[in-house]
């Protein structure tokens, strides 16, 4: 489980939001200077580590989950692409045990 220890600094914390970031399918293989800043940006608001694992993770398996007739998706270029899902898990958050099932579901949608 990633630290959500609020004493932490901003750049173990961007280093562990970009992690999660970077790890997601359909992301790029590095981090931009403006990915850096959202990271920075989420650290100053206070959101957790686990809240924007879950965004990740559920905006990944909303992407992965379309409908194979649909259009292709862009890959994802930012960071930012995952903060509408942030607010959306801040207004209403994951049950605790939730994060395990994402991750697992998140890992079988790549697989197939």
């Amino acid at each position: 489980m990633i630290s959500t220890n609020p004493q932490e600094n901003v750049e173990e914390y961007a280093a562990a939001a970009l992690k999660l970031y970077l790890h997601l399918p359909e992301t790029p293989l590095k981090a931009s200077s403006n990915d850096r800043q959202t990271a920075a940006n989420l650290h100053a608001r206070g959101i957790s580590l686990e809240t924007i694992e879950s965004a990740l993770l559920l905006a990944s398996i909303r992407r992965l989950s379309r409908l194979p007739e649909l259009p292709r998706l862009l890959p994802i270029r930012s960071l930012a692409y995952f903060l509408p899902v942030i607010e959306e898990i801040l207004a209403n958050p994951v049950p605790n045990d939730y994060l395990g099932y994402l991750r697992k579901k998140v890992e079988s949608l790549k697989n197939r």
